[in-house]
C-alpha cells in the first residue's frame, strides 16, 4: 500500500468513526426522549425511527466497503483473476 492509498485509507477510517459517533449520540437522545415520552424501555429502542433506521444501513454499508471490500481485498481477487487468464507461451 502506497502513501496515497493509506493517507486515504486513514481518512476514509476517521470520518466512519466520526460517523459512528453521531450516530450513537443521536440514536442516544432519540431512545432517552422516546423513553421520557411513553415510559416504556422496550418500545423505546429506535422505536420505528426511519431516520436512525436509514443512518444504521448506511453505515453497515459503509462499514462493509470499508473492512470487508477494502483495496486489500481488490487486490488479491486482481491477483487471482490474472493468474487465471494466464496462458503459457508455446514456443
Amino acid at each position: 500500500m502506497n502513501y496515497n492509498n493509506a493517507q486515504q485509507r486513514v481518512k476514509d477510517l476517521k470520518s466512519f468513526y466520526k460517523n459512528c459517533m453521531w450516530f450513537a449520540i443521536v440514536a442516544a437522545f432519540i431512545f432517552i426522549r422516546r423513553f421520557f415520552k411513553t415510559g416504556d424501555w422496550s418500545q423505546s429502542l429506535f422505536g420505528g425511527s426511519i431516520i436512525v433506521t436509514i443512518w444504521a444501513i448506511i453505515l453497515v454499508v459503509k462499514a462493509v466497503k470499508l473492512f470487508v471490500l477494502n483495496a486489500e481485498w481488490e487486490n488479491r481477487i486482481l491477483e487471482e483473476e490474472l493468474n487465471k487468464t494466464k496462458k503459457p507461451i508455446k514456443f
